[in-house]
């Protein structure tokens, strides 16, 4: 895979799939996420009364998974900040300003991963550092595992969702406008979504 590829639809094949947990030794293996069936997305409160949501469009990301022992399973992704698209290009020029996400001097947000946990079912937590503007703090997602196939193209694929919610300030994103009718046009909360199909290495 090139560096960043860009995304293009997020359907994935699932038919067949296999239910997840310890004690799968064929799942273990390397995995390189699949952008093209992939999506990392977020949303945000806005005015008070809505959400904004978007998503970055140019990512790679890399999986080890451990059938036998989930806690072993490792996972880095980085992000490229420019590729943002809140399908407003005034909005996203704005968002790669210093005001928030600074893309000139920080082109990249990346994930790496220090742990990882089996909560049981097809439920997992992946626990991790986040950086974002040049700051790293430590986050955690729960992911549910969707399955496994094979695809047309006989590539191996496992799926995952995951999600959390993180406050922007604790990385520098601190932008805000106050509203007449009170409150702050930007919400401090953000709700980032993972929808992972990776291929596992031949």
């Amino acid at each position: 895979m090139s560096l960043f590829s860009r995304k293009t639809d997020s359907d994935t094949a699932t038919d067949g799939a296999t239910a997840a947990g310890p004690g799968l030794p064929h799942l273990t293996g390397d995995y390189t996420v699949d952008p093209t069936h992939s999506e990392v997305g977020f949303s945000v409160r806005h005015a008070m009364v809505t959400k904004v949501r978007g998503q970055f469009a140019e990512y790679e990301g890399a999986l080890h998974l451990d059938g036998s022992d989930p806690a072993k399973s490792t996972a880095e992704v980085r992000i490229k900040v420019a590729s943002i698209d809140t399908n407003q290009e005034q909005r996203d020029g704005h968002l790669r300003t210093g005001d928030f996400f600074d893309a000139e001097n920080h082109p990249e947000i990346t994930f790496r991963s220090t742990s990882a946990e089996y909560l049981g079912d097809d439920s997992y937590r992946l626990s991790g550092d986040l950086t974002i503007k040049g700051t790293s703090k430590p986050v955690s997602i729960d992911f549910i595992f969707n399955g496994t196939a094979t695809d047309p193209y006989g590539n191996q694929r496992v799926g995952f969702e995951g999600s959390t919610v993180i406050d922007r300030t604790d990385w520098g994103l601190s932008y805000n406008a106050a509203l007449e009718t009170g409150g702050v046009l930007i919400g401090e909360k953000v709700t980032l979504t993972f929808d992972i199909s990776a291929i596992k290495a031949a």
